[in-house]
């Protein structure tokens, strides 16, 4: 037992340690400023590792950036924890940007959350250290040190009997499940060439907020079908393009009237692969150096689209140009030129490309540029089909899964009949009563339907009379025959023309009274 007198004072113990703690605090000024920040991180790493030597547990550090890029697995790592985020965790850092849909969350300094791969717990955590920058030198030669910098990093800390695993293959699976994650977030990007874009391959972007999609897109079942599993095949073939000796490309053609789609459809593919779109106008391209210059700055995962292929610019053949008086070449953009970039040395800048040309007359087009290789996937976007009328009542008249009165009537005249998709939306458009859209729609038919038999009528018509004369023109020997068939052809024009124009004047009756 102390007697009273043999216990120190709380006056004597708070000296004791207020001396105590200024010695360490001298002491660590002093081994700062005197001993190499080499040698004290070498030393502080052999204390870890003697006091670690017995544990079984591992850790990996990934640091936010590994000199002057940035780390791929720290940004696969923070896109990846974000879905892993629970209730009980207690920070958290929330941010957007004008051009985010969303806020995105992001683990806070300090914070820890546990995952599972394979039945191996893991432990994240993350954490910051402080980092000098270079000293600035000023004219006196002193060296005036800046703020320090934040640097972030991750450690991840599982048992040391699984490192090989993690390693060969938590890690990987980490990084392809957060391009997955970024491909589902990032908003795609619709690019087209500035004014001086055609020289500099430097294209100007918005957002796509196209909301085509294969559900929304009026075409056949078996055609969407065969688009969605080639668009599928493609994606999975990374190594079998590499294997062949072939550039990661594919090329689709999509012909058809005007109105029957293709623009959506191109818009569809986009939102189903996740791809930017360049939209490239031929008629601002002069040579073929320019179009080398923006494939060569269009990204990976990408839509190349060149609409109306067969009306946008006058292709000179390989061997023709364009010279004028001053020898100067005004357009040197060739089809040889196109070719190249299609599917010459130029088409491998890049990896997992799509191209897509759009025609209204796939006969315009030269062979050459149809071939596959260039054109893998013909596609034809027809005449709306009753099917393409369902998917569309269904999108614009929220009557999908209902069977109306005037579907019949509707199917009949759709099989008789040349309308485009976009002639049907205009009509279900003009108002949301199901009743009124469709009996406007079976209007629309029934006129179509005159038109087309009154074209028909005149054509068959011509044709007789052309038959006639041109056969009158070759046998001068016969022409009293021929001139008898000649004026009986010409009163059966008379009696076609005055029965179109009956029909033409009771149709502008009935439009008088109904339409």
């Amino acid at each position: 037992m102390f007697s009273t007198k043999e216990m120190p004072s709380a006056q004597s113990l708070f000296s004791a340690y207020a001396s105590m703690a200024g010695s360490i605090m001298l002491f660590r000024s002093m081994a700062n400023d005197l001993i190499p920040a080499p040698v004290r991180s070498y030393v502080a790493a052999g204390v870890r590792r003697l006091f670690n030597s017995k544990s079984s547990m591992f850790t990996l550090v990934i640091e936010e950036t590994t000199g002057i890029s940035p780390n791929q697995i720290f940004d696969a790592a923070e896109v990846y924890l974000s879905a892993k985020i629970t209730s009980d965790t207690g920070r958290l850092r929330i941010s957007k940007t004008p051009k985010d849909k969303n806020p995105t969350l992001r683990l806070e300094k300090g914070e820890e959350l546990t995952d599972c791969f394979d039945g191996i717990p893991l432990l994240w955590s993350i954490n910051s250290h402080d980092q000098d920058k270079n000293p600035n030198i000023t004219n006196n030669g002193h060296a005036l040190y800046p703020p320090k910098t934040e640097r972030r990093f991750f450690e991840l800390k599982f048992n040391k009997i699984h490192r090989q695993k993690i390693l060969n293959s938590y890690i990987p699976f980490l990084l392809d499940h957060a391009v997955a994650m970024k491909d589902q977030e990032r908003t795609l990007k619709l690019y087209t060439m500035n004014s001086a874009g055609c020289y500099s391959g430097k294209w100007d972007s918005v957002n796509l907020e196209h909301p085509a999609t294969f559900e929304t897109v009026a075409m056949e079942a078996a055609g969407k079908k065969a688009v969605m599993e080639d668009l599928d095949r493609f994606l999975k073939r990374k190594e079998f393009y590499k294997r062949v000796g072939r550039a990661w490309k594919r090329g689709y053609l999509l012909y058809g009237p005007p109105g029957t789609g293709k623009s959506s459809l191109v818009a569809a593919m986009a939102n189903y692969l996740k791809f930017d779109i360049y939209d490239l106008q031929l008629g601002n391209v002069m040579q073929d150096s320019d179009l080398r210059m923006l494939l060569l700055t269009t990204g990976n995962r990408s839509i190349l689209v060149i609409e109306d292929i067969d009306c946008t610019i006058e292709l000179p053949d390989r061997q023709q140009g364009d010279w004028r008086s001053n020898n100067t070449r005004e357009i040197q953009l060739t089809l040889s030129g196109l070719l190249n970039f299609i599917d010459g040395l130029w088409s491998s800048c890049g990896d997992e490309r799509i191209i897509i040309f759009t025609t209204n007359n796939k006969d315009r087009l030269d062979p050459a540029l149809l071939r596959p290789g260039r054109m893998d996937m013909h596609i034809h976007m027809s005449y709306c089909t009753f099917h393409g009328f369902k998917l569309l009542a269904a999108n614009y008249l929220q009557i999908g899964h209902t069977q109306h009165c005037l579907f019949p009537e509707i199917k009949t005249l759709l099989d008789a009949t040349e309308v485009t998709p976009a002639q049907i939306a205009e009509e279900l458009m003009k108002s949301e009563d199901p009743d009124v859209s469709l009996q406007g729609l079976v209007k629309l038919l029934k006129r179509k339907k005159l038109e087309q038999e009154e074209e028909e009528d005149n054509g068959n018509t011509n044709g007789i009379i052309n038959g006639i004369s041109n056969g009158k023109s070759n046998d001068n020997s016969e022409n009293s025959e021929e001139e008898g068939k000649l004026r009986e052809a010409k009163r059966l024009k008379i009696e076609a023309g005055k029965k179109v124009g009956t029909k033409v004047t009771r149709r502008k009756f009935v439009r008088g009274r109904k339409f």
